[in-house]
């Protein structure tokens, strides 16, 4: 399980170190980061699929998404007014993750020299990678670091660490080039590769869903939902009563099936009252959405995290509860990482604050502004995980 995620210079989160429970619900005003959170985990994992680059290049670039405030806030709390000094330390984009067995970090910069006449002289570099053991890097703790395009690793006989490569591309990640030969880095790739994101879902006339697909055994939906008939018939296939009672809580007694037409596979909800089952292209926009979320939250094949964002968004009030029960479901078989806006999703998940968190109970963070920057309310100096960013 994760323990703490870290971000420093990504858009409004200027330095976070958030704790992680089995279930975190983040919440806050709009504007207060949640939604740079809900990206900052996307590009830890894309970290592990090799993309992260692209995916910087997609939002305009490394100097598009980093902190746009003073490097340090001390003066501007004292005084109430920002403004602009001038910067001591490098440009950079921090990321990381602690959890009971390996942690992860990266650190992003610009190039110093992209090569003669290249056309790639904005592409963000890695300047810095380490996987380490437990919850806080040190020198003893850790497994892998690269800085540039140096690599090494700890050193078997426990002292000190063996050179890996002098030449690894500064568009490449470590855990890409060396998962083959280091057990330790394939187990951190695995587990961010493993990442399942689900942000909203088309419901629109055209949406995939709604439409008929050639099905094979999907135990995970896709991030379009695309291949829900097949996803939902692997869960049913594989035993589990959760989906039915759901979709029977949910819509007042309905059960949802897949029928075969040509080999391509279609969705159909059969309500009471009703004398034929509905396919999905004629499902309203709120029930298909909830279908489609009772998909990916009941997956017969968990990840290590599951982040969702905003899932109550065009859902009817009363099916906020048995959503909420869906997630809570899935809580039990991995771990889930809410952002939500609705205040009855914080009921229903029956929350506690995060500094009044146990093991076991759904952990609320709750985001908020403060001269520009997202903080967490009731972390401080002594509550916040501890976490060392190292130096480049």
């Amino acid at each position: 399980m994760l323990t703490t995620v870290a971000v420093r210079g990504y858009r409004s989160l200027r330095e976070i170190v958030l704790p992680l429970a089995q279930l975190t619900v983040v919440t806050g005003a709009n504007g207060t980061g949640k939604s740079s959170l809900y990206r900052a985990l996307r590009l830890l994992a894309d970290c592990g699929r090799g993309e992260v680059i692209g995916s910087l290049a997609r939002e305009g670039g490394l100097e598009s998404v980093l902190w746009a405030g003073p490097e340090h806030l001390g003066r501007a709390r004292r005084t109430g007014r920002v403004e602009g000094t001038a910067r001591t330390g490098p440009v950079s984009l921090e990321l990381g993750f602690a959890s009971d067995d390996f942690g992860y970090l990266v650190d992003l910069g610009l190039p110093q020299m992209a090569g003669h006449n290249s056309l790639f002289a904005l592409d963000p570099e890695i300047k810095r990678e380490a996987v380490f053991v437990g919850r806080v890097m040190r020198t003893s703790s850790t497994l892998v670091r690269r800085t540039r395009d140096y690599a090494e690793a700890s050193a078997e006989s426990g002292r000190g660490f063996d050179e890996m490569t002098r030449s690894l591309p500064a568009y490449r990640s470590v855990l890409a080039e060396y998962a083959g030969a280091h057990p330790e880095l394939g187990a951190v790739r695995h587990r961010l590769r493993s990442w399942r994101f689900y942000d909203g879902f088309r419901a629109d006339a055209a949406a995939p869903s709604r439409l008929p697909h050639v099905g094979t055994r999907t135990p995970v939906l896709s991030d379009d939902g695309a291949d829900l008939a097949a996803a939902v018939q692997t869960i049913i296939e594989a035993g589990f009563d959760d989906l039915q009672r759901a979709v029977a809580d949910a819509f007042d007694g309905a059960t949802v099936s897949v029928a075969v037409r040509d080999g391509l596979f279609d969705l159909q909800l059969q309500q009471r009252g009703m004398l034929r089952p509905l396919r999905a292209a004629e499902l309203s926009d709120g029930t298909l959405r909830f279908l489609l979320w009772a998909a990916a939250l009941l997956s017969p094949q968990p990840p290590s995290l599951m982040v969702l964002n905003e899932p109550e968004t065009s859902l009817h009030p009363d099916l906020v509860r048995p959503l909420a029960s869906l997630i809570q479901a899935a809580a039990t078989q991995t771990q889930v990482v809410v952002v939500t806006h609705s205040r009855k999703m914080l009921e229903f998940l029956d929350t506690v604050p995060v500094t009044d968190a146990d093991d076991g109970s759904a952990v609320e963070v709750e985001l908020y502004k403060e001269l520009g920057e997202t903080r967490v309310k009731g972390l401080g100096l002594l509550t916040t995980p501890p976490w060392d960013w190292g130096k480049r």
